[in-house]
């Protein structure tokens, strides 16, 4: 039977690069974590990693069983600081990384209530759209919509994000309410862009059907800024595809209203992420389990 110590000890060898590295870290001699490695894998029945002199390498069995081994660990650790009689307190300087429009409407929030929570707790909070590296950043947490999965992390879900289109009432009782994808070529669309292009290709799927479409778009703006978007079809000058998370304090303040609303564009988890360490800090578990609530309350 496979012995948590031996998860840990394969879970830090691939993190730290090498097994006399992990020996420092968890206090033994390469020449004890090389015979663990090889009952771990007399175990399971597979190879795990291809070691050579020089370097280690995962196997494709060495991949998932290294991302389950990740998510195993990280639950042992939430049940025993649960289960802790004393909880160490959150101190110190929690750094996190998130999307710009998200950070502004929900991660900055959340940290101001856990400041509050947490006196002696500091935070910095860095706002990009650019992915942003946990490790090299020096960062504790990121906040990640959708995107490629990173197997030096750990993952936890807080909400699914969806884009849909909407505009102000003002530009509505102007030019009218779109009822299919295809009446969306007649109207101004704020176009999201990296480029001088003055259209977009936008992607729908019908949510009871599961009938997909396209429909190239065009208008008068284009920018590639969210919030500035976000700031124009406030003002009326047409629709925009936003994320749901960024627009659902103006939808359920009647600033903007959602047009096709059976029509939605991508969908992506929302993640939390970090990275996985034996002793997890205070900060970071609070904060994760805050944003956590939070998000869940919000899906009520």
């Amino acid at each position: 039977m496979v012995e948590l110590a031996d998860m840990r000890l394969f879970v830090s060898t691939v993190a730290c690069g090498s097994l006399s590295a992990a020996g420092r870290e968890l206090g033994f001699s390469p020449a004890v974590g090389s015979k663990r490695l090889t009952r771990l894998e007399a175990d399971l029945g597979v190879r795990l990693l291809q070691r050579s002199s020089r370097r280690l390498a995962l196997t494709e069995e060495g991949v998932i069983y290294y991302e389950r081994c990740q998510a195993i660990l990280a639950d042992v650790a939430d049940a025993e600081a649960a289960v802790g009689s004393v909880r160490q307190e959150a101190q110190g300087v929690l750094r996190v990384s998130s999307p710009v429009a998200l950070g502004r409407r929900w991660i900055g929030p959340a940290l101001a209530e856990l400041a509050l929570m947490a006196p002696r707790l500091s935070v910095q909070l860095t706002l990009t759209d650019q992915l942003v590296d946990l490790i090299e950043g020096g960062l504790d947490c990121v906040v990640r919509i959708g995107g490629a999965p990173d197997s030096r992390l750990i993952a936890r879900y807080l909400t699914d994000n969806r884009r849909i289109i909407c505009a102000a009432p003002t530009y509505l009782n102007q030019r009218g309410i779109p009822q299919t994808p295809a009446e969306l070529v007649a109207h101004d669309c704020i176009v999201m862009s990296r480029s001088s292009a003055s259209h977009a290709d936008w992607r729908l799927e019908q949510s009871d059907t599961g009938l997909q479409t396209t429909v190239r778009v065009k208008g008068r703006f284009a920018t590639d800024n969210g919030e500035l978007a976000h700031d124009w079809a406030l003002a009326g000058m047409g629709l925009v595809r936003r994320s749901f998370l960024d627009v659902s304090d103006e939808l359920a303040s009647g600033r903007l209203v959602e047009v096709l609303p059976q029509w939605t564009g991508e969908r992506a988890p929302v993640q939390v992420m970090y990275a996985s360490r034996r002793h997890l800090p205070a900060r970071v578990r609070l904060f994760i389990d805050h944003l956590t609530a939070m998000f869940a309350r919000a899906a009520m």
